[in-house]
């Protein structure tokens, strides 16, 4: 990873380990807050893109217009889904993104967008539709990378597939039938593991770009009936940056 590799993540809190050792760049061409630098020896832009699917489109294609970064890394928080074997704190690595909403609505249920017929995007003679698969050899080493880092021991650290949404889910019974709905969407076997708001849009604009992308994200809640006294944002947004920082500089070596 010798080259410029961009960061995105959705706000200023989940970047705030990051951003210390990078500074603002003062381009008003520049929509969104922008910072450059470097981690380790890794030459570093981050853009933070507001929440949700169309800010993070926005930041992507942004980003990737202005600088032609080599890899894009999106990281922030994320709620496990309760089959997932992760606890609050862990951090979850993506091996595909899931648009969890794009599909169609019927009596017996939702069916996915590839029932429309018209795929959301075409590259070649591949079609994609709800599901992006990210860069095999990017998560494949930062779970490696990961599982050396100090106190790993104390996290668990998982592959598996992301579900981006639009509408938070708040209830357990929703959580399942994601869960359900998604359950041969990952490489590794297993069912989706984690939602979030932007992870599919980012893949979306990178695989438009054809270029690699690495999503991580730590755990700040299992998705459930909805009671904010059982999540740790804190701690997921610190672990999931310490787990960023520590795959940029150990990419180096």
């Amino acid at each position: 990873m010798n080259k410029l590799i961009c960061l995105i993540s959705a706000t200023e809190k989940e970047s705030s380990a990051v951003l210390k050792t990078l500074r603002k760049i003062k381009d008003k061409s520049l929509a969104l807050p922008v910072y450059q630098g470097k981690i380790g020896k890794t030459n570093i832009i981050h853009i933070i893109s507001g929440i949700g699917k169309t800010n993070a489109a926005h930041a992507a294609t942004l980003i990737i217009e202005k600088f032609s970064p080599a890899a894009v890394i999106n990281f922030g928080i994320g709620g496990a889904y309760p089959s997932s074997g992760l606890r609050v704190g862990d951090i979850a690595i993506a091996d595909r993104e899931i648009y969890g909403d794009e599909g169609l609505l019927f009596r017996d249920g939702f069916h996915k967008a590839d029932e429309i017929g018209i795929p959301l995007l075409r590259k070649g003679r591949k079609k994609y539709f709800n599901e992006f698969p990210l860069d095999k050899k990017l998560y494949k080493r930062a779970v490696n990378i990961l599982r050396l880092m100090p106190d790993a021991s104390n996290l668990t650290i998982k592959i598996g597939a992301f579900v981006s949404v639009s509408t938070v889910t708040g209830t357990d019974r929703r959580a399942r039938e994601l869960e359900k709905r998604f359950s041969a969407s990952s490489a590794s076997g297993g069912g989706a593991i984690c939602e979030n708001m932007e992870g599919a849009a980012v893949a979306h604009v990178c695989a438009m770009y054809e270029i690699p992308m690495l999503e991580i994200r730590g755990i700040s809640n299992i998705v459930e009936d909805r009671n904010r006294d059982k999540w740790d944002i804190k701690t997921a947004v610190e672990n999931c940056q310490r787990a960023v920082i520590e795959f940029l500089k150990m990419s180096k070596r």
